[in-house]
């Protein structure tokens, strides 16, 4: 179980996210067409996993619009936004943001990717929603970066994040 905060408050996520240098779990989610997308769809591509509670709060469409941002210069290489959101929520964002250089996924659904990858919040007011977390996963599958934001109202850093790509 690891230790985060919202707002100074001490909340838990299930586990741990995976280490650097092992495989990536796979996962399904949904996407804003309601089909299914999985890791291996982007098999060959090196992705860039943006995971955050939801798509309506300030931090969270921060991340979203600035990865957005990076994602038009990055080679081979996708940016998957991952909320428990409807996808129908996510899309109207993305619409109304004039986003188009990410993929928004759910997990509305279930919760096979937060099992995954141990970062479902199990306490406090976030309960049930994920945490804001960044993975970096390069073409073979491997995890090359993670990051759980310490602090959920804060954004991850991005910088480290794609010099990681």
């Amino acid at each position: 179980m690891a230790e985060i905060t919202f707002k100074g408050t001490a909340i838990h996520t299930q586990g741990e996210l995976p280490t650097v240098g092992s495989p990536a779990p796979e996962f399904k989610l949904t996407a804003g067409d309601l089909s299914e997308k999985s890791l291996s769809d982007f098999k060959g591509k090196k992705v860039i996993l943006n995971i955050f509670p939801s798509v309506d709060t300030g931090t969270c469409a921060a991340s979203v619009r600035k990865f957005n941002e990076e994602a038009a210069g990055l080679e081979n290489t996708i940016v998957l936004c991952i909320s428990r959101d409807l996808p129908f929520a996510q899309s109207r964002f993305c619409a109304a943001e004039g986003i188009e250089n990410v993929v928004s996924l759910s997990e509305y659904k279930d919760n096979n990717f937060s099992e995954a990858y141990q970062l479902r919040i199990v306490d406090g007011p976030l309960a049930g929603l994920l945490s804001r977390s960044v993975v970096v996963i390069d073409e073979e599958g491997t995890v090359t970066y993670t990051e759980q934001v310490g602090e959920t109202a804060d954004e991850p850093n991005y910088e480290q994040a794609l010099a990681s790509v």
